[in-house]
Protein backbone atom coordinates (compact mmCIF):
# COMPACT_ATOMS: atom_id res chain seq x y z
CA UNK A 1 0.00 0.00 0.00
CA UNK A 2 1.47 3.15 -0.99
CA UNK A 3 0.94 6.24 1.49
CA UNK A 4 2.56 9.77 1.36
CA UNK A 5 3.90 11.37 4.33
CA UNK A 6 4.03 14.97 4.42
CA UNK A 7 4.35 18.59 6.33
CA UNK A 8 4.51 22.07 5.31
CA UNK A 9 5.74 25.08 6.51
CA UNK A 10 4.38 28.40 6.61
CA UNK A 11 4.04 32.28 6.91
CA UNK A 12 1.80 32.09 10.26
CA UNK A 13 -1.55 30.19 11.12
CA UNK A 14 -4.65 30.89 9.47
CA UNK A 15 -4.51 31.18 5.17
CA UNK A 16 -7.57 33.31 5.67
CA UNK A 17 -5.94 36.43 7.24
CA UNK A 18 -3.20 36.22 4.49
CA UNK A 19 -1.15 33.77 5.36
CA UNK A 20 0.90 31.78 3.04
CA UNK A 21 2.67 27.89 2.41
CA UNK A 22 6.69 28.42 2.28
CA UNK A 23 7.75 24.68 2.46
CA UNK A 24 6.20 21.41 1.05
CA UNK A 25 7.43 18.14 1.62
CA UNK A 26 6.62 14.41 1.10
CA UNK A 27 8.13 11.18 1.71
CA UNK A 28 7.21 7.99 0.13
CA UNK A 29 6.17 4.55 2.16
CA UNK A 30 5.02 1.27 1.14
CA UNK A 31 3.53 -0.97 3.32
CA UNK A 32 4.55 1.18 6.36
CA UNK A 33 8.19 1.23 5.22
CA UNK A 34 9.74 4.75 3.68
CA UNK A 35 11.10 3.88 -0.12
CA UNK A 36 13.26 6.97 0.31
CA UNK A 37 11.91 8.78 -2.61
CA UNK A 38 10.18 12.22 -2.08
CA UNK A 39 9.59 15.60 -2.79
CA UNK A 40 10.39 18.72 -1.38
CA UNK A 41 10.13 22.55 -2.37
CA UNK A 42 10.54 25.63 -1.09
CA UNK A 43 8.00 28.67 -2.00
CA UNK A 44 8.13 32.34 -2.87
CA UNK A 45 4.69 33.36 -0.77
CA UNK A 46 5.30 36.76 -1.80
CA UNK A 47 5.04 38.68 1.41
CA UNK A 48 6.97 39.49 4.47
CA UNK A 49 8.06 36.46 7.17
CA UNK A 50 6.82 37.68 10.72
CA UNK A 51 9.60 37.25 13.37
CA UNK A 52 7.58 34.57 15.03
CA UNK A 53 7.60 32.21 12.29
CA UNK A 54 10.68 32.58 11.32
CA UNK A 55 11.71 31.58 15.06
CA UNK A 56 10.11 28.23 14.71
CA UNK A 57 11.69 27.62 10.89
CA UNK A 58 14.11 29.83 10.28
CA UNK A 59 13.28 30.64 6.85
CA UNK A 60 13.36 33.82 5.69
CA UNK A 61 11.70 35.99 3.10
CA UNK A 62 15.49 37.12 1.22
CA UNK A 63 15.84 33.48 1.38
CA UNK A 64 13.02 32.52 0.03
CA UNK A 65 12.57 35.46 -2.65
CA UNK A 66 12.66 33.27 -6.34
CA UNK A 67 12.26 29.95 -5.01
CA UNK A 68 9.11 28.76 -7.20
CA UNK A 69 5.11 30.11 -6.65
CA UNK A 70 2.90 27.95 -5.53
CA UNK A 71 0.87 28.25 -8.71
CA UNK A 72 4.05 26.76 -11.05
CA UNK A 73 4.88 24.09 -8.53
CA UNK A 74 1.52 22.64 -7.21
CA UNK A 75 1.61 20.16 -10.86
CA UNK A 76 4.68 18.52 -9.43
CA UNK A 77 3.38 17.88 -6.28
CA UNK A 78 0.20 16.31 -7.16
CA UNK A 79 1.39 14.33 -9.30
CA UNK A 80 4.18 12.78 -6.68
CA UNK A 81 0.87 12.20 -4.54
CA UNK A 82 -1.47 10.69 -6.92
CA UNK A 83 -4.46 9.11 -5.16
CA UNK A 84 -2.35 7.99 -2.20
CA UNK A 85 -3.13 8.02 1.26
CA UNK A 86 -1.49 11.31 2.89
CA UNK A 87 -0.14 10.95 6.57
CA UNK A 88 0.08 14.27 8.42
CA UNK A 89 0.86 15.57 12.04
CA UNK A 90 -2.13 17.96 12.47
CA UNK A 91 -3.67 17.70 9.17
CA UNK A 92 -6.33 19.99 9.75
CA UNK A 93 -3.52 23.01 9.53
CA UNK A 94 -1.73 21.46 6.81
CA UNK A 95 -4.66 20.67 4.89
CA UNK A 96 -6.09 24.08 5.54
CA UNK A 97 -3.33 25.68 3.68
CA UNK A 98 -2.56 23.43 0.89
CA UNK A 99 -6.13 23.51 0.01
CA UNK A 100 -6.03 27.27 -0.19
CA UNK A 101 -3.22 27.37 -2.36
CA UNK A 102 -4.72 25.18 -4.83
CA UNK A 103 -8.12 27.14 -5.10
CA UNK A 104 -5.72 30.52 -5.47
CA UNK A 105 -4.31 28.57 -8.16
CA UNK A 106 -7.47 27.23 -10.03
CA UNK A 107 -7.56 23.99 -8.92
CA UNK A 108 -9.47 21.84 -6.77
CA UNK A 109 -8.29 20.99 -3.40
CA UNK A 110 -7.92 17.83 -1.91
CA UNK A 111 -10.35 15.41 0.17
CA UNK A 112 -9.77 14.97 3.59
CA UNK A 113 -11.30 11.69 3.51
CA UNK A 114 -7.74 10.60 2.19
CA UNK A 115 -5.93 12.12 5.02
CA UNK A 116 -4.97 10.33 8.41
CA UNK A 117 -4.10 12.07 11.10
CA UNK A 118 -1.50 11.16 13.26
CA UNK A 119 -1.96 13.40 15.81
CA UNK A 120 -5.51 12.31 16.48
CA UNK A 121 -4.63 8.72 15.85
CA UNK A 122 -2.03 9.07 18.69
CA UNK A 123 -4.62 11.03 21.25
CA UNK A 124 -6.60 7.97 21.17
CA UNK A 125 -3.63 5.64 21.62
CA UNK A 126 -2.31 7.75 24.26
CA UNK A 127 -4.89 9.50 26.09
CA UNK A 128 -3.88 12.65 28.42
CA UNK A 129 -0.53 12.25 27.21
CA UNK A 130 1.27 14.94 25.26
CA UNK A 131 1.14 14.13 21.49
CA UNK A 132 3.19 16.46 19.64
CA UNK A 133 5.95 15.11 17.79
CA UNK A 134 9.03 15.69 19.58
CA UNK A 135 6.76 14.01 22.67
CA UNK A 136 5.93 10.99 20.42
CA UNK A 137 9.70 10.78 19.35
CA UNK A 138 10.77 10.15 22.91
CA UNK A 139 8.26 7.74 23.54
CA UNK A 140 9.01 5.34 20.78
CA UNK A 141 12.74 5.98 20.99
CA UNK A 142 13.38 7.79 17.82
CA UNK A 143 16.08 9.96 17.57
CA UNK A 144 15.30 13.56 16.16
CA UNK A 145 18.34 15.56 17.76
CA UNK A 146 18.76 16.64 14.16
CA UNK A 147 15.52 18.70 14.81
CA UNK A 148 16.52 21.98 15.81
CA UNK A 149 14.27 23.87 14.06
CA UNK A 150 11.23 22.84 12.31
CA UNK A 151 11.55 21.93 8.38
CA UNK A 152 9.26 20.19 6.07
CA UNK A 153 11.43 17.53 4.92
CA UNK A 154 12.89 16.84 8.20
CA UNK A 155 9.94 16.48 10.09
CA UNK A 156 8.54 14.52 7.16
CA UNK A 157 11.36 11.72 7.64
CA UNK A 158 10.84 11.55 10.88
CA UNK A 159 6.84 11.55 10.90
CA UNK A 160 7.08 8.52 8.38
CA UNK A 161 8.87 6.52 11.01
CA UNK A 162 6.83 7.65 14.14
CA UNK A 163 3.84 6.56 11.92
CA UNK A 164 5.81 2.98 11.83
CA UNK A 165 5.57 2.74 15.42
CA UNK A 166 2.50 4.11 15.90
CA UNK A 167 0.88 1.49 13.61
CA UNK A 168 2.53 -1.59 15.65
CA UNK A 169 6.17 -1.23 14.09
CA UNK A 170 7.91 -2.62 10.69
CA UNK A 171 8.24 -5.98 12.55
CA UNK A 172 4.30 -6.72 13.12
CA UNK A 173 3.67 -6.33 9.41
CA UNK A 174 3.25 -9.21 6.43
CA UNK A 175 5.00 -6.70 4.14
CA UNK A 176 8.10 -8.74 1.94
CA UNK A 177 11.43 -5.94 1.83
CA UNK A 178 12.32 -4.73 -1.39
CA UNK A 179 14.17 -7.16 -2.38
CA UNK A 180 12.36 -10.28 -1.46
CA UNK A 181 9.56 -8.62 -3.63
CA UNK A 182 12.25 -8.29 -6.77
CA UNK A 183 13.05 -11.85 -6.17
CA UNK A 184 9.33 -12.99 -6.22
CA UNK A 185 8.59 -10.67 -8.83
CA UNK A 186 11.26 -12.35 -11.30
CA UNK A 187 10.72 -15.64 -10.14
CA UNK A 188 14.10 -16.42 -8.80
CA UNK A 189 12.89 -16.97 -5.24
CA UNK A 190 14.21 -20.37 -4.12
CA UNK A 191 13.89 -22.96 -1.31
CA UNK A 192 17.67 -24.24 -0.39
CA UNK A 193 17.68 -27.85 0.66
CA UNK A 194 18.65 -28.86 4.35
CA UNK A 195 22.52 -29.62 4.65
CA UNK A 196 21.12 -32.56 6.79
CA UNK A 197 17.52 -34.18 7.09
CA UNK A 198 15.97 -33.51 10.15
CA UNK A 199 16.03 -36.93 12.58
CA UNK A 200 11.97 -37.88 12.47
CA UNK A 201 9.89 -37.06 15.86
CA UNK A 202 8.10 -40.73 15.27
CA UNK A 203 8.71 -43.58 17.45
CA UNK A 204 8.45 -47.55 15.83
CA UNK A 205 5.67 -47.86 17.94
CA UNK A 206 4.36 -44.74 16.77
CA UNK A 207 4.68 -46.32 13.14
CA UNK A 208 2.83 -49.94 13.85
CA UNK A 209 0.44 -48.44 15.69
CA UNK A 210 -0.52 -46.42 12.78
CA UNK A 211 -0.25 -49.57 9.99
CA UNK A 212 -2.48 -51.24 12.49
CA UNK A 213 -4.88 -48.39 12.37
CA UNK A 214 -5.06 -48.03 8.98
CA UNK A 215 -5.60 -51.74 8.32
CA UNK A 216 -8.74 -51.55 10.27
CA UNK A 217 -10.01 -48.83 7.46
CA UNK A 218 -10.42 -51.28 4.98
CA UNK A 219 -9.65 -51.16 1.04
CA UNK A 220 -12.12 -48.46 -0.03
CA UNK A 221 -10.92 -45.97 2.57
CA UNK A 222 -9.13 -42.90 1.57
CA UNK A 223 -6.30 -42.73 2.87
CA UNK A 224 -5.69 -46.36 2.02
CA UNK A 225 -6.44 -45.82 -1.70
CA UNK A 226 -4.15 -42.66 -1.57
CA UNK A 227 -1.32 -44.07 0.32
CA UNK A 228 -1.37 -46.98 -2.38
CA UNK A 229 -1.39 -44.76 -5.30
CA UNK A 230 -3.49 -42.05 -6.93
CA UNK A 231 -6.84 -42.11 -6.40
CA UNK A 232 -8.46 -43.20 -10.09
CA UNK A 233 -11.47 -42.03 -11.20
Amino acid sequence: MREIVLDTETTGLDPATGDRLVEIACVEVFNLVATGQSYHSYIDPRRDMPEEAFRVHGLSAEFLAGKPLFENMYGEFLDFIGDSRLIIHNAEFDMKFINAELIRAGAPPLSFDRVFDTLAYARKKHPGASNSLDALCARYRIDNARRTKHGALLDAEILAELYTELMGGRQTTFALSSETRKKVALGKQTVAPRAAQLESPLTQADVEAHAAFRGKLGDKAIWNRYVAGPVKS
